[in-house]
């Protein structure tokens, strides 16, 4: 589909991998082989889920991304296609496309490697080339190039649009960037590593809001930290916010974080005000958690509305 870029959008810049998701009993210690009980492969990475759930959730969506030029590279198209993200700006590139190898204990938890593939070659001349506007959002992760988000901030700012960076997976983030980002969402421990704090208890909330201050490169730089099944935490100004967690059943954690982005861009896009949009995206988040897979878990608009 092409994008009418005469409404507000939700652009998304982001990876695309195939995610390789095994079951287990426990996570394995070094040196340790376990068996698994299941094994499946869901279209994931963290560009493919924000921009799914923002369109799944009615918002106009657009996907900036590279995909590889193997077998798992036609599957991820194909997925895209049946959803309703505007493809314009997917490009193809020779080698492997990005995977994340995922493992799943009993509890729920997950431990996740993602290597890049052709993420890595998502260069800052393809968001250049991306037509934004003011009162678009912009959201942007980093399992692609730095200099890549950096450019597609960049050139977004200066068109009125706003931008939202998910500084994950946890890594030091460059200064530079961390200023072009109207809105973070973190979890508690890209909070804490970004902030220069040591490891964060989700349940001291007094302990994350003051990390999530420190975080702020300016006072009108907003700041969600999510905190899984303690729900989130949001600084908006001088104004402090608790988003209790919604008591539901896990399956599967992954891609719930990256839910919650696309739901609040998608929210924010539709004009919402930010703390409604937050609340919105807690229970689509929640929704997610209880389905295997990411992209594939990502609720629907009408699976939200009818949400108790």
């Amino acid at each position: 589909m092409s994008p009418d870029v005469s409404m507000p959008r939700v652009v998304v810049a982001g990876s695309v991998n195939m995610d390789l998701v095994v079951h287990a009993s426990r996570h394995p210690r070094p040196g340790e082989t376990v068996l698994g009980d299941t094994f499946e492969t869901f279209p994931g990475g963290k560009g493919t889920n924000q921009a799914v759930a923002a369109a799944r959730l009615g918002a106009p969506t657009s996907l900036v991304a590279m995909l590889g030029s193997d077998a798992f590279g036609e599957t991820l198209a194909a997925f895209l296609r049946t959803e309703a993200v505007d493809m314009t700006h997917v490009s193809r590139t020779e080698g492997a496309t990005g995977i994340g190898c995922i493992v799943i204990d009993a509890q729920a938890q997950n431990t996740i490697v993602v290597v890049p593939g052709a993420n890595a070659r998502l260069a800052a001349d393809c968001v250049r080339r991306v037509p934004m506007s003011q009162g678009d959002i912009l959201v942007a992760q980093l399992e692609i190039p730095h200099a890549t988000v950096h450019a597609f901030f960049e050139r977004g700012k200066l068109r009125g649009a706003t931008t939202l960076l998910n500084p994950s997976p946890a890594q030091a983030c460059p200064p530079a960037l961390l200023r072009l980002a109207d809105i973070l969402v973190v979890n508690e421990t890209e909070t804490a590593l970004l902030a220069g704090f040591p490891a964060l208890d989700p349940a001291d909330t007094e302990a994350v809001f003051e990390a999530a201050t420190a975080l702020r490169v300016d006072p009108e730089q907003r700041v969600v930290v999510t905190l899984g099944e303690r729900g989130a935490v949001a600084i908006d100004g001088d104004a402090q916010h608790v988003i209790p967690a919604r008591n539901v059943r896990a399956v599967d954690p992954t891609g719930a974080g990256d839910c919650f982005v696309g739901a609040l861009a998608a929210r924010l896009v539709a004009g919402d005000s930010f703390l409604p949009a937050l609340q919105y995206a807690n229970v689509a988040a929640s929704l997610c958690v209880q389905k295997p897979g990411a992209a594939t878990s990502l609720p629907y608009r009408s699976d939200v509305d009818a949400a108790p």
